[in-house]
């Protein structure tokens, strides 16, 4: 004979038992981390192992089989007006975009997160900081990257310096916010109270509590990278070609569209998986490593 054992209610101001459970445990179980985790994996495999995945070379051309239609014998999903399979230069589009997007993302954790460090700890700097930081984001993003693209004269390293500089302020609000609700706990009053340098406080004991908020910031930052690539390279601001970039493809692919539609359908498909791939990601991690928006 079975006895049902009552379930044990909460108590008023605890959090709910879904709420203690560890941030992974939350992420396996949340459908748009698991749908994001497997399109991000499937974006950047195709991404690192475009040389091996791609049958011909991003810049091969084969003046005898122009606009080919997809499923083309030697050609899966078509050729452009060159001849260029579109397969192949899809997958290093999309190794270009992934390359230009963590370099942004990387630029942006290092720039805004030791300036939002600095800016929450220290109330002299905090005044400066904020008021640049006010100022850069009242220029639209793509606006900025596009002016500072333009500056530098384009290509990959430029356009990822361009498009993680206009992020450095989003990330800077970030960290400050979060580096002025851990300075006021305890653990961080004892070491300022042992007389322990600012620099280390930083370190040891505010960095480490932040980096998740870092973390979530990146991976919705992404993203928003990787289609400013595009926008750059659309642009012409980006990178140039003959390298291959989703941009630059989407470019080219409106000159001919009277002709044939497929040369901007794949690399627009492309495109739109990476950032849906990091947007439930970067939602379904925010929703874990946060425990009052667990269910």
């Amino acid at each position: 004979m079975s006895v049902a054992i009552p379930q044990r209610e909460n108590r008023i101001g605890e959090p709910p038992v879904s709420a203690r459970t560890g941030p992974w445990q939350r992420l396996r179980r949340d459908p748009k981390g698991i749908v994001g985790a497997i399109l991000l994996a499937l974006t950047i495999l195709a991404g690192l192992c475009a040389p091996l995945l791609a049958p011909y070379g991003p810049a091969e051309v084969h003046f005898d089989a122009p606009y080919q239609p997809p499923l083309t014998v030697g050609f899966a999903l078509g050729t452009d007006d060159l001849g260029r399979d579109v397969l192949s230069r899809t997958l290093y589009g999309t190794r270009a975009s992934l390359e230009v997007g963590t370099l942004s993302v990387l630029c942006a954790v290092l720039l805004g997160g030791t300036l939002g460090l600095v800016a929450g700890y220290r109330r002299g700097p905090d005044a400066v900081l904020s008021r640049l930081g006010d100022v850069v984001l009242s220029f639209p993003y793509f606006v900025l990257g596009v002016g500072l693209a333009a500056i530098n004269g384009g290509g990959l390293v430029d356009a990822a310096l361009a498009l993680g500089i206009s992020q450095v302020p989003v990330m800077m609000r970030v960290v400050r916010a979060e580096t002025l609700r851990l300075k006021e706990s305890d653990f961080v009053l004892a070491a300022r109270a042992m007389h322990v340098r600012p620099w280390r406080i930083l370190a040891e004991h505010i960095l480490p509590n932040a980096a998740a908020a870092m973390i979530v910031q990146a991976t919705l930052i992404m993203p928003i990278a990787v289609l400013g690539e595009a926008v750059l390279s659309f642009l012409g601001l980006g990178i140039r070609p003959p390298a291959p970039s989703l941009g630059i493809m989407l470019s080219d692919a409106q000159q001919y569209l009277s002709r044939t539609v497929w040369p901007g359908v794949f690399p627009g498909i492309a495109l739109a998986l990476i950032c849906l791939g990091f947007n439930l990601f970067g939602d379904a991690l925010r929703d874990a490593l946060d425990p009052k928006t667990a269910r």
